[in-house]
Formats: structure tokens, C-alpha cells, sequence
């Protein structure tokens, strides 16, 4: 008895082997998430995976790894890779006060530095700003090493842009809460400029509730009047959100503002989800 693919499935298989596809992927030290789209723009792959504990660099290394070898959407022609470092590692430094060689020193403020630490920016063009943060070296020698050159960026990065984007001519006052599996990213601006951009872990929707109304307090914003504006792994049902309700007049979910089209079968895939990861392409 003859085994094997069938002539159809070889032809598929083929076929698929000559496409190009980007990945865009998310990493965190309790968790990622990557998308996968096509040449047509078409995204047909997302997927998240939790730890269920924070893990170090060298172990989540060991986790992309096997996601690589494991994972039949990791196996396809990727010729475009976009990485976006999720942590708190970072602060950000108005352009006209940057300078490359004191890079450590902007950190030193906010973070412990290690004498071996890569520190890495990414310039904002659209708002004079550098984001001076810490990268994973080790995975990013793995990418390079299996796809050569490749682009990354943190994600507050990636928010801060579309965000900006997206308030350009805006009058109004407006906080952003980008939610994550325990922490969540805190972004506010104020007709149309950027005021704040911080990351807090949290455990409960009362810290969540602290942290807003603390930094809100501290900018001078009213909650009967600002809009907090929801993005990330949240809805009506989370507890953040119902707690925010209670006491802010205006809550709403975000969008995305880049252009692409999403397989059938991830319909189900909000505006305002999986903003970073989507937002990176």
C-alpha cells in the first residue's frame, strides 16, 4: 500500500512553501503572541500563549524555540519579521534632550542596569520622543541567526505612535489603558500631546483603578470629563472595565488604525485586541 501526501496536498503544500508571509510577535517574560500574515495583507494566524509564571530571557528563549519547531504557522516561508518587547524596562527621553552615548543614564533613574545590559531606542518621529529600553539579546541573536535581518521595537513604541496617530487633532483629553495578562500599559494625552507613558503590574481592578485616577489626578484631569479609551485583552464583562465604569463617565474601546485584511476565521477579533501585535506590521 502506496503512503504519502496525495498529489492535491503536495500541490498545496507547494504552493504554500512559495508564498511569503510576515510575522509580527509579542514577547513578554509570562507569556506571547504572534500573527502571521501573507502577502495579500491578509492576516490568517494569531495565537497567545501564557506561562502561568514569569519566566527569565534564557527560558523564554527556550519556549520561542519550541514554538518555532511545534507550531505548523511557524513552519511557513516567513521572510519579514517584526519583534515588539513587552516590559517595563523602558522610559522615554523628549528628543531634544537625547543623546546616544547616555543611554544608561536615562534608565538608571527608573530601572536597575546591569553592566552587560544592551540598551536599544526607537525614535518617535511623531512626537519628538526616544524610547530608551532593554531588549532580550539573546532572542534577538535567535532571530537574526534563523532569518537575518529583522525589526524590533517596544511596545510602548508601537502604542505610543498609533495613538498619537490617531489623537493628532484631537481637543480633548484622553487616557488610554492598554491591558495585558497582570499589567497594564497607562498612556494619556492631552489634546493631542503626550503627557504620560508608564506600566504598572497590578493584581486587582482596585490597583487598576488607583493607578488611573492617581495619574489623572496628577495631570489635572477631571474623570467627569476625560475619556478612558480601552485597548488590549479586555470587554464589558472584565472587572477593570466594570470598575472604571463606576466611576469614570466616559469609557470606550480604541482601533486600530492600520489597514489589512483578517481571515474568516478570526473574525471574532476585536478593534481595540491585540492592538500591539496587529498594530506592527
Amino acid at each position: 500500500m502506496e503512503t504519502g501526501l496525495s498529489l492535491m496536498d503536495q500541490t498545496i503544500n507547494n504552493s504554500i512553501k512559495h508564498i511569503s508571509y510576515t510575522l509580527s510577535i509579542q514577547i513578554n517574560l509570562n507569556g506571547l503572541s504572534f500573527c502571521i500574515a501573507n502577502s495579500e495583507h491578509k492576516v490568517i494566524a494569531l495565537e497567545t500563549i501564557i506561562f502561568g509564571t514569569q519566566l527569565n530571557p534564557e527560558q523564554v528563549l527556550d519556549k520561542i524555540k519550541y514554538l518555532f519547531k511545534s507550531n505548523v504557522f511557524l513552519q511557513r516561508n516567513i521572510t519579514k519579521v517584526n519583534v515588539v518587547y513587552n516590559n517595563d524596562l523602558y522610559t522615554l527621553v523628549p528628543k531634544a534632550l537625547f543623546d546616544e552615548k547616555l543611554l544608561s543614564d536615562y534608565l538608571k533613574f527608573n530601572i536597575k542596569v546591569l553592566d552587560n545590559d544592551y540598551i536599544a531606542y526607537d525614535v518617535i518621529n511623531s512626537h519628538d520622543v526616544v524610547n530608551v529600553y532593554v531588549p532580550y539579546v539573546n532572542i534577538n541573536n535567535f532571530f537574526f541567526e534563523n532569518f537575518g535581518t529583522f525589526t524590533y521595537k517596544h511596545a510602548t513604541t508601537v502604542l505610543t505612535e498609533n495613538l498619537l496617530i490617531a489623537e493628532k487633532n484631537s481637543i480633548t483629553d484622553s487616557v488610554y489603558a492598554h491591558i495585558t495578562h497582570n499589567s497594564f500599559d497607562l498612556i494619556i494625552i492631552k489634546q493631542g500631546k503626550l503627557q504620560l507613558c508608564n506600566t504598572y503590574y497590578i493584581e486587582t481592578a482596585e490597583d487598576f483603578l488607583y493607578y488611573v485616577m492617581f495619574a489623572a489626578e496628577q495631570l489635572k484631569l477631571n474623570p467627569e470629563t476625560f475619556s478612558l479609551i480601552f485597548i488590549g485583552a479586555i470587554d464589558k464583562q472584565h472587572p477593570y472595565y466594570k470598575i472604571a465604569y463606576t466611576y469614570i463617565r466616559n469609557i470606550s474601546f480604541g482601533t486600530r488604525n492600520n489597514h489589512f485584511e483578517i481571515a474568516e476565521t478570526l473574525k471574532n477579533i476585536s478593534d481595540y485586541q491585540d492592538f500591539t501585535l496587529l498594530s506592527n506590521f
